[in-house]
């Protein structure tokens, strides 16, 4: 049986991102592997993520999803010289401190931001990285809404006849509700780095109290 593993925000966390990956008990060639976004800004450890990601698809190149986070957007708009002052307001200066500059940035890690998805859709779960715009079907939703929605969307009990996994809102914890599964738990501000395995519907997590 497949399941499907799904992973918040790292947000540069690459030592909780790695303690994480030992926990999943992921069978590789039979079960799927999804990010849910903003890999960048605010942690340290930017270069060191997008390394690990790209190792992992090199190995499991059929088995690993990667979703656009809103970071991600505002990272490609700063390297196009668009909004530059917003975006270190919000953790872009750990982005380009953590590669040294924006022209040591590597070609294969931009190939990697440009080729995100924006959702991963199966026939229980719609992986997103900050939901849909309640009352408009998942066909009609639009790009802005999937990175960039947050209290509306988790505010709502609206049925969009699938459980809709997402991160972007970080809480204390996970959140569960019959419509949708929050994970982002905050690793970049001192909570932890969830993941979701599902149908089972059991989390895993990595803390700043597992680094040793």
């Amino acid at each position: 049986m497949c399941r499907i593993f799904a992973v918040g925000d790292i947000h540069g966390c690459d030592r909780l991102l790695q303690i994480l990956l030992k926990k999943l008990p992921i069978n590789w060639g039979v079960d799927r592997l999804v990010f849910l976004g903003d890999y960048v800004d605010r942690g340290d450890g930017v270069k060191e993520v997008i390394d690990i990601l790209l190792d992992l698809k090199k190995r499991y190149p059929d088995s690993v999803i990667f979703l656009k986070g809103n970071h991600e957007v505002m990272f490609l708009n700063f390297l196009r010289g668009i909004d530059k002052k917003s975006y270190f307001v919000l953790g872009g200066n750990c982005t380009i401190r953590s590669y040294g500059g924006v022209d040591a940035i590597p070609r294969r890690h931009l190939a990697f931001f440009k080729s995100l998805d924006l959702y991963y859709d199966t026939e229980d779960y719609f992986f997103v990285h900050a939901g849909l715009r309640p009352g408009i079907p998942i066909t009609q939703q639009i790009e802005d809404d999937f990175l960039w929605i947050r209290s509306r969307f988790f505010k709502s009990d609206y049925d969009w006849g699938k459980t809709i996994v997402f991160g972007h809102t970080p809480m204390s914890h996970p959140l569960i509700q019959y419509n949708k599964i929050g994970i982002d738990t905050g690793a970049v501000y001192g909570g932890e780095l969830t993941a979701v395995e599902l149908p089972a519907v059991k989390f895993y997590s990595a803390g700043w109290n597992d680094i040793v």
